[in-house]
């Protein structure tokens, strides 16, 4: 399979995306770069982590109209299989492939360290290969994690099973004490209607290899290999 990373001024965690696609999934990954249009015949789009010119306005607020988002849209219209990691979800919600937003984290402080998800749903590409309830460890790395959307966008989510992954304990309880950022209803991660788009702000491509700390991450890349296998 082809994945395609975008590069954005700004971003920091594009190298890792390619490192985990072809060194430890064994599949092949091409960058984009912001100013093109060409998807160049991928499989997969990953929106990375990072600073997108600088965040100098609002995360994502400006990497919505680089002309390679144009073509993203394009690509998730036509059940194009796309994840935004960190500052990637920032940028898929601004460019309204994803509803709510992405605020300052709860405290105003930035956050890194290792955190714990749990699995919401498991009929996405992104989880195909896990089971519900299952926790996963993660890191995390952001100053604005922290999800919001209004009433009605939240109950749409839980009631169509959006909600892909949410912050817990280590224990799996879903508690203010497993939230790290104070995202709304502890969501850490959530896809689009069509189930093609997601994101989530920890990072699977800082997670996909056990001298990290932690492997879990690569379940994700897995299971996306395994959906696009059967299209």
């Amino acid at each position: 399979m082809k994945f395609g990373v975008i590069t954005f001024p700004g971003s920091n965690c594009d190298h890792d995306c390619v490192h985990v696609v072809t060194a430890v999934a064994g599949q092949k990954a091409v960058e984009l770069w912001h100013e093109s249009t060409d998807l160049q015949g991928c499989d997969a789009v990953i929106v990375p982590g990072g600073f997108a010119y600088g965040d100098y306005l609002r995360t994502g607020a400006i990497a919505k109209f680089s002309p390679i988002m144009q073509s993203v849209k394009q690509f998730a219209d036509k059940d194009g299989l796309v994840i935004g990691i960190c500052n990637g979800f920032q940028i898929l919600c601004e460019s309204g492939l994803l509803p709510g937003a992405l605020m300052r984290n709860a405290g105003l402080k930035y956050i890194c360290k290792q955190v714990h998800l749990r699995v919401e749903s498991v009929d996405s590409p992104f989880t195909n290969n896990m089971k519900n309830g299952e926790v996963l460890m993660l890191p995390i790395g952001h100053m604005e994690g922290n999800y919001f959307c209004d009433e009605a966008t939240l109950a749409g989510l839980h009631k169509k099973e959006q909600v892909i992954f949410r912050y817990c304990t280590p224990d799996g309880d879903v508690t203010e004490a497993g939230n790290p950022n104070g995202a709304l209803d502890n969501i850490a991660g959530i896809c689009n209607e069509g189930r093609n788009v997601m994101g989530m702000m920890p990072h699977p491509d800082r997670s996909s290899e056990e001298m990290l700390g932690s492997a879990d991450g690569l379940k994700i890349f897995k299971a996306m290999v395994a959906a696009l296998a059967t299209k």
